[in-house]
C-alpha cells in the first residue's frame, strides 16, 4: 500500500509565538508538513491560495479580518480546504459562527498535541472533530429545534456525519467492536477508532452506548 503523502497545513493566528510553537511541534511528525503561516484571516486566503494547504488551523479573533469571515471566503474560494477553528474560546456565539461558515471542526488550544494532530488527519481524510465541550453545545441547540422542522429531520446535526461515520454508527449501534466493524467495511482499525471518536464527538456522546441512544432519538438510525 502506497504511504500518504504529509498533510498540507497552513498555521493563522495573530500571536506568532503560538504560531512558532505550534509550526515546532509539529514539525517533527512526518504525517503532517505546516506549509506556512499567517497572522490575520486576510493573509490566510492569500497564502492559501499561493499554498494550497489541504487544512487551515483557524485562531477566530484576529485583527484585519477575523477567523469565521476567514473560513467563509475560504468556503467559498477553495471548497476543497478543510478549515479547523483552533481558540480560546468556546462561547456559543463562536462556536455557530465557525460552523456555519463551514469550519469542520472545532478545537481549543489546550488540545492535546495527539489529538490536534488526529483533527488534522481527519479533516484531511474527510471527516469532521468537535471538542467535547463544543460537541455537548450542538447536541442541546439541537434539542431545541422544533420537532416539525423538516430540513433537519434526516440528521439534525450542525456539522453531520460523513457517510462512513453513519456506517459505523450503526455497527457500533449493533454492539459491534472497532474489530468487527473494520472486518466489515473493510477499513484499518485504527480509521475505525477515529471515526469513533468523531461521532462520540458530534453526538456529545461520553460512550458508546450514550452514541447509539442520542443517534436513535434524533432519528440517525
Amino acid at each position: 500500500m502506497t504511504a500518504r503523502a504529509p498533510v498540507r497545513l497552513l498555521l493563522v493566528d495573530d500571536q506568532a509565538l503560538f504560531r512558532e510553537a505550534l509550526a515546532t511541534l509539529l514539525g517533527v511528525r512526518d504525517d503532517v508538513v505546516v506549509v506556512g503561516e499567517a497572522g490575520d484571516g486576510e493573509e490566510a486566503v492569500r497564502r492559501a491560495a499561493e499554498l494550497a494547504p489541504e487544512v487551515v488551523l483557524m485562531d477566530l479573533r484576529m485583527p484585519v479580518l477575523d477567523g469565521v469571515a476567514a473560513t467563509r471566503r475560504l468556503r467559498a474560494e477553495q471548497p476543497d480546504v478543510r478549515v479547523i477553528a483552533l481558540t480560546t474560546f468556546d462561547d456559543d456565539e463562536d462556536v455557530f459562527a465557525a460552523l456555519r461558515a463551514g469550519a469542520v471542526g472545532y478545537l481549543l488550544k489546550d488540545v492535546s498535541s495527539a489529538r490536534l494532530v488526529e483533527a488534522v488527519l481527519t479533516a484531511a481524510a474527510g471527516g469532521s472533530v468537535l471538542e467535547p465541550s463544543v460537541a455537548a453545545k450542538v447536541v442541546a441547540r439541537v434539542a431545541r429545534l422544533p420537532a416539525d422542522e423538516p430540513a433537519r429531520r434526516a440528521q439534525p446535526l450542525v456539522v453531520p456525519l460523513s457517510e462512513r461515520e453513519v456506517d459505523v454508527l450503526r455497527l457500533l449501534a449493533d454492539g459491534r467492536s472497532n474489530r468487527e466493524i473494520a472486518g466489515r467495511l473493510h477499513l484499518a482499525e485504527g480509521t475505525v477508532k477515529n471515526h469513533v471518536t468523531n461521532v462520540l464527538g458530534k453526538l456529545g456522546a461520553r460512550d458508546r452506548t450514550q452514541a447509539a441512544l442520542r443517534a436513535r432519538a434524533l432519528d440517525l438510525l
